[in-house]
């Protein structure tokens, strides 16, 4: 499997690995945040594209190419533009992607990094055959609202996405009762679930102690099985110049 970035302008943005660490989740009381293994994983997969310079743009409400208007601080740069109108922040990445044969390329935001006043659009391209390079663009969400994006900040993230994988499934929708033995796991795990949070009401319980429940965290099931392909950590690869 491979996915090769293509440098077409003299200075593109710099690629890295995703980084697994968020600032809003470090300010979590404790850093609880992390404790979401989910959220954990999904923030360290993919690539991210950082900005090549610190900026603040404003989106007036006009839908041409004035409504949007952007201020560096400091150095400039042309990968940063308004090019579409209507409230779209486009960032120039200065790369052509090529991956594997029947893998598409997702385009989209950095993993849960939330930002005010507007919003990543996320795209599907087919990086295996298309000699075209794309855009990462940003929507405004609202009016006469300044944003700021600063030097190395994430803003875009790829990753390779097998073509026709989705419609593989075959999607369906039962009763729990009728998978006798999965139903029995989920009582286990909601009975424990709901004594571990009645137990954080006593300060004394060793459900506070615990502060949180780490089943699966470690990958296990209601007996304390582990399931062996279990994930805690993504070890990325980065691009690296051949």
């Amino acid at each position: 499997m491979q996915i090769t970035a293509y440098e077409i302008v003299d200075e593109p943005m710099a690629i890295h690995t995703a980084e697994r660490t968020r600032q809003w989740m470090d300010d979590s009381v404790d850093r609880f945040a992390y404790r979401c293994l989910p959220v954990a994983i999904a923030n360290q997969v993919g690539w991210d594209v950082l900005c090549p310079v610190a900026f603040t743009a404003k989106w007036n409400g006009k839908e041409d190419l004035s409504g949007v208007k952007i201020n560096f601080h400091g150095q400039t740069s042309p990968l940063v533009s308004s090019h579409f109108g209507h409230g779209i922040l486009t960032f120039t990445l200065g790369y052509l992607f090529r991956t594997t044969k029947s893998h598409n390329l997702w385009v989209k935001g950095p993993t849960n990094c939330p930002k005010d006043g507007i919003a990543p659009l996320e795209g599907l391209v087919e990086t295996d055959w298309a000699p075209f390079s794309f855009t990462m663009n940003w929507k405004f969400t609202r009016r006469r609202h300044k944003i700021h994006f600063e030097e190395g900040e994430p803003v875009c993230r790829v990753l390779p996405y097998p073509r026709h994988y989705i419609r593989k499934f075959e999607p369906q929708i039962e009763n729990i009762n009728q998978n006798a033995r999965l139903y029995n796991q989920y009582v286990q795990w909601r009975e424990s679930r709901v004594a571990f949070i009645d137990g954080l009401e006593d300060a004394q319980s060793d459900a506070t102690r615990a502060k949180w429940q780490r089943t699966y965290m470690k990958g296990e099931n209601e007996k304390g099985n582990t399931f062996a392909g279990h994930e805690t950590k993504i070890q990325m690869k980065e691009f690296r110049r051949t």
